[in-house]
């Protein structure tokens, strides 16, 4: 009669079968190989949106995420993210830290990033370390500007010197010089 192959369907296997026993240890490692497909280096999810810190939102603390921020409100504190858009009527007092940072609002303290973008509308008062930077004709920008390779490690640059390599002041114990 009619015999059906059973090759994708679930089940226990025949014994004996030719087809299914590698004839050499290279060919069992050849088999093993093919049965499971490859680990994706990349995620299938979805990268989820970009957290959104409206305009009549007013934040005292500091943030912390791996995703992406888009700041309207204003935050009196600390920011780090992956991306952060400042937009056109925010401000923020605080450090600003992340991969990408585009900024066309206002900034009050230092910026930090791999790349930074200050539109025409941007206003920062702060210094600015990054690996590339683009200001664009008409923002407005008081502080300095320093290139690191990697601005986001906390290295400010400018105080390499340590504090406790110089030599203690002498004691005065009450006594006037």
């Amino acid at each position: 009669m009619f015999s059906k192959s059973k090759i994708n369907e679930p089940g226990p296997k025949q014994a004996g079968s030719a087809t299914d026993k590698p004839e050499t240890a290279a060919d069992a490692a050849k088999a093993g190989s093919t049965d499971k497909p490859a680990m994706p280096l990349t995620s299938n999810k979805p990268k989820p949106p970009a957290s959104l810190l409206s305009s009549d939102l007013t934040i005292v603390g500091n943030l912390r995420t791996t995703g992406d921020i888009q700041v309207e409100g204003h935050v009196q504190g600390d920011i780090r993210a992956h991306l952060l858009t400042v937009g056109e009527g925010a401000t923020i007092e605080g450090e600003i830290v992340a991969d990408d940072i585009v900024v066309t609002g206002r900034v009050i303290g230092r910026v930090r990033g791999l790349k930074v973008r200050l539109t025409s509308t941007a206003k920062v008062e702060g210094d600015i370390i990054h690996k590339t930077i683009a200001i664009e004709s008409g923002a407005h920008f008081e502080g300095s500007v320093q290139r690191q390779e990697d601005p986001l490690s906390g290295n400010g640059g400018a105080k390499r010197a340590a504090p406790a390599a110089a030599a203690p002041a002498p004691k005065n114990n009450g006594a006037e010089a």
